[in-house]
């Protein structure tokens, strides 16, 4: 028997991208039981001039996206998001809603070929917690093996740490692996965990060899990329502006910056990948200070988007001045407060 193509396009090089991915997987396999199914994995990026999955990608007799900007095309039969820039605009996402089979204020009957099937909504502070909702309450599936999982993606997607120095600790095996997935988190990274992350508690699967193998590096360079904190950063007004545009990222610390800076109120960072330049723009949740701007809508004038607390923009390596001009527009922006959202 042929298996059944299954194209699971997530998040990339990201935790609740990951762990998104572990549930819709394990819900397809519910409601595909007795079928053989192979699962391909897609891992996802903003990168500059990418504001959607290519419609050529979707090439499975099932096709989800989660945790990423909707693509309207026929193929999709699978979305989930939490994302405010979910869409393109306001009319994508109400025609999407208005064209799905079933929504989640539209239920249908258990049938694994009713499509497509359209899971948004902006007040999950996940995706992850999103699909395992629909599974349990929609589907009568029990993710209770996931509840680790899905609650380390609540708090790491919602920076839901104590402290700010919380966030940046390693000790905890789980944000080894969250550290392992931003910067490793491709398609076969995916193919290889994920099968796991079902099977097992996610403390365990962070302990396996390979993920730490893939860690210890990363630890090492911690240490470099505070240092790199400390040269790039500028504080100008309640704004911590810090530029690492000079040479590419070897370790992520997404939240080194609110440590560093724990009054700083916002921050913007300018960053190289490999591939591109990357804008992040942040809401200290530790600051003391309530938020009086939305993040997501500054980076979609730029390509990017996110949450109201969080988002990122890319641009080639080609435009690095648009890039930095980016960063000080953005600086300026927060610079000015707003009302309270």
């Amino acid at each position: 028997m042929t298996p059944r193509n299954i194209v699971v396009a997530t998040h990339g090089h990201c935790f609740d991208g990951m762990a998104s991915a572990t549930l819709f997987t394990r819900l397809l396999q519910e409601l595909r039981a007795g079928q053989a199914l192979s699962f391909r994995y897609r891992s996802c990026g903003y990168g500059p001039g990418m504001s959607m999955i290519p419609p050529a990608w979707l090439d499975g007799d099932d096709n989800a996206i989660l945790d990423f900007r909707y693509t309207p095309t026929k193929k999709l039969t699978w979305y989930f998001d939490h994302h405010v820039t979910g869409f393109g605009s306001d009319a994508e996402r109400e025609g999407a809603l208005a064209g799905a089979a079933e929504t989640l204020t539209s239920p249908v009957e258990r049938d694994p070929d009713v499509a497509p099937r359209v899971f948004y909504d902006a007040t999950y502070g996940s995706c992850t917690r999103l699909i395992a909702d629909v599974c349990r309450e929609r589907y009568g599936i029990d993710t209770t093996r996931q509840n680790d999982l899905v609650s380390w993606a609540e708090v790491i997607d919602t920076a839901s740490f104590p402290t700010a120095e919380a966030a940046v600790s390693r000790e905890e095996p789980i944000m080894q692996l969250a550290s392992v997935v931003e910067h490793s988190g491709d398609a076969p990274f995916l193919t290889s965990i994920i099968p796991r992350l079902i099977e097992r508690p996610v403390g365990e699967v962070a302990r396996d060899a390979d993920v730490q193998e893939r860690w210890q590096p990363l630890a090492r360079a911690q240490a470099t990329f505070a240092t790199r904190i400390e040269r790039g950063a500028k504080r100008i007004g309640r704004v911590v502006m810090v530029d690492l545009s000079d040479a590419p990222l070897v370790a992520v610390g997404k939240f080194m910056t609110y440590a560093m800076f724990p009054d700083a109120v916002y921050s913007v960072t300018l960053s190289r990948q490999k591939a591109h330049y990357k804008l992040s723009i942040g809401y200290n949740p530790w600051c003391g200070v309530p938020r009086d701007r939305e993040i997501a809508p500054i980076c979609q004038r730029y390509g990017g988007g996110g949450h109201p607390v969080v988002g990122a923009a890319s641009f080639p390596l080609s435009a690095l001045p648009q890039a930095r001009k980016a960063a000080e527009e953005a600086v300026a922006e927060l610079n000015q407060p707003g009302p309270e959202p």
